[in-house]
């Protein structure tokens, strides 16, 4: 009987999720900071980890390496966030394009590099063509024609039919053609 005593005692003192989060802390700060880059961004990381393993405390309390497992929530946090923040188009640089042309020359008199300039130009000047296709067909153009996925997987991640999928496309190319063709700028899209 006495040992049984110490055992319900011990189970009733057994760490709480806050508890065991925040012993792994200063680790995970460090670990974030390395992947996020500053430490702004990594606090961010962290506190987004945090609200992502709080909503099942116990899935994490049973793992048997507690700071593995958090430690994968903050590498997925800092991952997506890395795919967002390069997704994100800049409004006051889309208004300025739009003031002056995109299909300006290069900065540089000799046609090399440029600082980027032109690269963003153009993709400024793609997100706003794109901007006049439908979703269906702007998704369905950037699936296969930006990101290399094949028309198969387009379809299946648009959850639409290969045929239609490939129509969706045709129909946006035609558009997209059209487009350039009228714009002065044609160049700066191709």
């Amino acid at each position: 009987m006495a040992d049984a005593r110490p055992t319900s005692a011990s189970s009733a003192a057994s760490p709480t999720f806050d508890e065991v989060f925040c012993g792994l802390l200063p680790r995970l700060y460090r670990r974030a900071v390395m992947l996020a880059g500053s430490r702004q961004s990594a606090e961010d990381v962290v506190h987004e980890a945090y609200l992502k393993l709080a909503r099942r405390p116990q899935r994490f309390l049973a793992h048997p390496e507690p700071y593995a497992y958090a430690f994968t929530a903050v590498l997925n946090v800092a991952r997506d966030a890395y795919r967002k923040d390069r997704r994100q188009v800049l409004v006051d640089g889309l208004e300025e394009v739009e003031e002056t042309g995109a299909g300006g020359a290069p900065v540089s008199g000799s046609g090399g590099w440029d600082g980027g300039v032109e690269r963003r130009q153009a993709e400024i000047e793609a997100v706003r063509l794109l901007g006049k296709l439908s979703h269906r067909q702007a998704g369905i153009v950037i699936l296969v024609d930006l990101d290399g996925y094949t028309l198969d997987q387009a379809a299946k991640i648009m959850k639409v039919h290969r045929g239609t999928a490939a129509r969706h496309r045709a129909r946006a190319l035609d558009r997209l053609r059209a487009y350039l063709v009228e714009s002065e700028h044609g160049q700066a899209g191709r």
